[in-house]
C-alpha cells in the first residue's frame, strides 16, 4: 500500500510557537514526498487536536501519521492511541520533537525554523518503512510481593489485600513496623508513634490475605510483569511460630545481653527476643551470635523453661519460591552515621547523641523509661539542636533530608515538655515546615521559648576556655544573622541527621533491573507523572526508598503503588511493547555480548544450541543488544537500518 502521510506541527501555546515559524514549517512538509496533508494546530494533544488528526485518516485515507510537538516520552502514547482509534497501527505513527530539541534549545527564530524542518523531514522518511506491529498481551498474576514492613509497606500491603487480593509481605527484621516504631512522637500531631502504627501491624498480622514473612530477604527474582518468580530466604528463627505463644519466660530467664538494635545501643535486650513489645510477628528469635549455645554447646536454659515445646536449635534457613504479578519496594532508609563529621565529635564526645538515640531515649517503653539524662545519670540543663547533619552538604549529601526540620522541633518540644526549665537551642540553615500544620508547629515551638540560631556550628568540643565550660559541650558557631562568632556551652547536642538510602539498596537495584539516581536512591519513571512506577514493569517503589518524606507523604506514595497494583490486576493484563530485539538464530555465534549489555535481562543463553534468545516481554527496544553484536545477528523492530538510514537523510534536507 502507497504511503499515505499526514503532518502535523503544533504551536504548544508559545512554547513552539514562539520560536519556530510554524505556518512556514506547515508549508514545507507539505511538500514531502507522500505527504498527503500538512496542518498546524494550537494544541495537538488536545481533544480537539486529536480529533483533527482522526477524522483526517477517515476522511482522506490516512495510513501514517507524523507529529511535529514536544517530547515523545510525554505524548507519542496519545497520538498512539489517537491512531489506533482511527483504525492506523499506532506503529505508523512517528513523533519530531521540536520544543526540547528546537524551540527551547535557541532564540534565533530563523535557526529553529530551519532545523524544524530538518526534524520533521526526518520523520516523514522514516514513517515511510514503517511497518505494523502486533501489540501483545500478558496476563497478570494477581498475587503481590511487597518488600519492606515499615509504614509504607504496610499501608501498601493492607490496601491490595483489602481489595481480597493475595499479598505476600516481606521483611528482614524479626518484626515489621520499620523506623516508624523506634519513634515516640510524630509531628505535627504529636500522636503517639506506637498508638497509631500498632493496630496497622496486628491488621496486617490478622487479615486473611496477607502472608506475613519476617526474619527473611528477597534473594533472586525472574521473570516479568504479571508472572514473577521469587526466591526468598526465611532465616532460621530457632523458635517455632506454629507453637510460641509469646508468652516471654524465654527471655525473663536468658542469662546474657547483647546491645539492643532497636534501641541503637542505648539498651540491652537477651539473646533470645522480640524486637520491641508490640512486635509482630509476636514471636521472639535467638541471635546466635550472642547465644552460649551456638558459641560453646552450653546453657538451653530457653528450651528447658518453655512449656510449649517451641525452642527448636536445629532450625535451618529455609527457601520459600513465589509467583507474583507485580512487585512494590518499600524497604526505607539509613539513617547517616555522624562519625564520618570529626568535628561534631559523634562517638568520642559522650552526651552527643543522634536524632535516633534520642527518639529511643524519649520514648516511655525506651532504655531510659522515657527520662531525658546524661551518661552521668543526671538532667541536662541546655541542650543544642544541630540540623541538617549530612544534609545539605556537599561533601555527604546534597539533597534535603525533609524531616529534620519538623524532627528537631519536635525534640524541642519534647524536652520542654519532659524538663521545662531546661534551655533549648536549635542550630539551622533554613527552617522548611513546608507540610499540612508544619508552620503552626514552628510557632508552638517558638511560644515554647525554644532559641532558634542560624548557623550550623563549625565543631564541637570539650576543651574549656572558662569556668562556666568546665564539663560541658562547647559549640563553636557563626551566628549569621548577627554576624558574631560565637561559644555555647552545653550539656547535651543532638544531631539530627539525614535520611540516606539503605547499604544494601544497590544489590536490590540490580536484584530487580532498576535504577538509582545519583544519591542511591530507587529512580521513578517519571518525577512528575510516574512517581512510584519504574523502568521495570510490574515493579513498584513506595516511601523512603525513593526518597527522603515524612510519614503523611510516604502513606499517601505506598496508596498510590497499591492503586497501580489494583488497576494492573482488574484489568487482567497488560499490553508489553512490541518493538522488540530478534535474534537471527542462524547468524549468531553465542558470544553472549548481547546477554552482558542488556539492562533488562531480556537476554538468555541456550546452552543446548548455544545461541541467545530474547524474551519479548521483558525486552524495551533499547537497542543496546544490537549495537554491540560482532555478527550483526540482531535487528530491532521498529528500528530497522532502512528507517534509520531515510531518517538519518531527511535531516540533511
Amino acid at each position: 500500500m502507497e504511503p499515505r502521510i499526514g503532518v502535523y506541527v503544533c504551536h504548544c501555546g508559545s512554547n513552539i510557537a514562539g520560536t519556530v515559524d510554524v505556518e512556514e514549517v506547515v508549508r514545507f512538509a507539505q511538500n514531502l514526498d507522500g505527504v498527503v496533508i500538512a496542518r498546524g494546530y494550537k494544541f495537538m494533544c488536545s481533544s480537539p487536536g486529536q480529533g483533527l488528526i482522526q477524522n483526517d485518516i477517515k476522511e482522506l485515507g490516512l495510513n501514517r501519521v507524523v507529529v511535529a510537538a514536544c517530547s515523545p516520552t510525554m505524548h507519542e502514547p496519545t497520538f498512539r492511541r489517537a491512531c489506533q482509534e482511527a483504525g492506523v497501527n499506532p506503529y505508523l505513527f512517528e513523533m519530531a520533537n521540536i520544543r526540547e530539541h528546537c524551540s527551547w534549545v535557541t532564540e534565533d527564530g530563523k535557526r529553529a525554523t530551519e532545523k524544524a524542518k530538518a526534524l520533521i523531514s526526518a520523520a516523514v522518511r522514516r514513517v515511510y518503512y514503517h511497518q505494523p506491529l502486533e501489540t501483545r498481551k500478558v496476563t497478570i498474576n494477581p498475587n503481590t510481593l511487597v518488600v519492606g514492613g515499615g509504614i509504607a509497606g504496610i499501608q501498601a500491603a493492607l490496601k491490595i489485600a483489602d481489595s481480597g487480593h493475595r499479598v505476600y509481605l516481606v521483611e528482614k527484621s524479626p518484626s515489621i513496623g520499620g523506623h516508624m516504631a523506634q519513634l515516640d512522637k510524630t509531628f505535627p500531631t504529636l500522636d503517639c508513634s506506637a498508638c497509631i502504627l500498632t493496630p496497622k501491624m496486628t491488621l496486617v498480622d490478622s487479615h486473611p490475605c496477607i502472608e506475613l514473612i519476617t526474619y527473611s530477604e528477597v534473594e533472586e527474582v525472574s521473570g516479568y510483569i504479571g508472572n514473577f518468580k521469587v526466591k526468598i530466604r526465611k532465616k532460621a528463627r530457632y523458635v517455632d511460630e506454629a507453637l510460641c505463644n509469646g508468652c516471654g519466660l524465654c527471655q525473663i530467664k536468658c542469662p546474657w545481653r547483647a546491645d539492643s538494635e532497636f534501641d541503637v545501643g542505648l539498651g540491652k535486650r537477651k539473646a533470645i527476643y522480640t524486637l520491641f513489645p508490640q512486635a509482630v510477628p509476636n514471636v521472639p528469635v535467638i541471635d546466635s551470635e550472642h547465644c552460649v549455645y551456638f558459641l560453646k554447646g552450653t546453657c538451653r536454659v530457653c528450651e528447658k523453661v518453655c512449656e510449649l515445646k517451641a525452642i527448636d536449635f536445629e532450625q535451618q534457613d529455609e527457601t520459600i519460591e513465589l509467583e507474583v504479578g507485580s512487585i512494590i519496594l518499600a524497604t526505607g532508609f539509613s539513617l547517616f552515621d555522624p562519625a564520618s563529621i570529626y568535628q561534631y565529635g559523634y562517638g568520642r564526645l559522650e552526651n552527643v547523641i543522634t536524632s535516633l538515640e534520642f527518639e529511643r531515649m524519649v520514648d516511655s517503653s525506651g532504655p531510659t523509661g522515657g527520662s531525658i539524662i546524661l551518661k552521668d545519670g543526671l538532667h541536662p540543663k541546655s541542650i543544642g539542636i544541630i540540623h541538617c547533619v549530612g544534609s545539605r552538604d556537599k561533601k555527604y549529601h546534597e539533597y534535603c533530608s525533609r524531616v529534620c526540620c519538623m524532627a528537631s522541633m519536635k525534640f524541642a518540644h519534647l524536652v520542654k515538655e519532659h524538663l521545662p526549665e531546661v534551655e533549648v537551642y536549635e542550630f539551622y540553615t533554613d527552617i522548611r515546615s513546608f507540610g499540612k500544620g508544619y508552620e503552626e508547629f514552628y510557632n508552638r515551638v517558638l511560644d515554647e521559648v525554644t532559641i532558634f540560631i542560624r548557623g550550623l556550628p563549625a565543631e564541637i568540643t570539650d576543651i574549656a576556655e572558662t569556668p562556666e565550660e568546665k564539663d560541658k559541650l562547647i559549640v563553636q558557631f557563626e551566628d549569621t544573622l548577627a554576624g558574631l562568632q560565637r561559644r555555647l556551652p552545653l550539656d547535651m547536642v543532638i544531631l539530627s541527621c539525614a535520611l540516606e538510602p539503605q547499604p544494601d539498596a544497590e544489590a536490590i537495584a540490580r536484584l530487580l533491573n532498576i535504577s538509582q539516581s545519583g544519591d542511591g536512591f530507587f529512580m521513578e519513571k517519571h518525577p512528575k507523572l510516574d512517581p512510584v512506577a519504574t523502568m521495570t514493569d510490574g515493579v513498584f517503589i513506595a516511601g523512603c526508598c525513593q526518597g527522603p518524606k515524612d510519614i503523611p507523604d510516604t502513606v499517601a506514595q505506598a496508596g498510590a503503588a497499591a492503586a497501580e497494583v489494583l488497576a494492573m490486576i482488574s484489568k487482567g493484563s497488560v499490553e508489553i511493547e512490541s518493538a522488540t530485539a530478534i535474534i537471527s538464530e542462524k547468524i549468531c555465534t553465542g558470544c553472549q555480548y548481547c546477554k552482558l549489555v542488556c539492562p533488562y535481562g531480556a537476554i538468555s543463553f541456550e546452552e543446548e544450541n548455544e545461541v541467545c534468545r530474547v524474551n519479548e516481554v521483558l525486552c524495551k527496544g533499547c537497542g543496546l543488544c544490537v549495537a554491540v553484536c560482532p555478527s550483526d545477528a540482531i535487528s530491532l523492530s521498529h528500528f530497522t537500518n532502512e528507517q534509520i538510514v531515510a531518517q538519518m537523510e531527511g535531516m540533511l534536507i
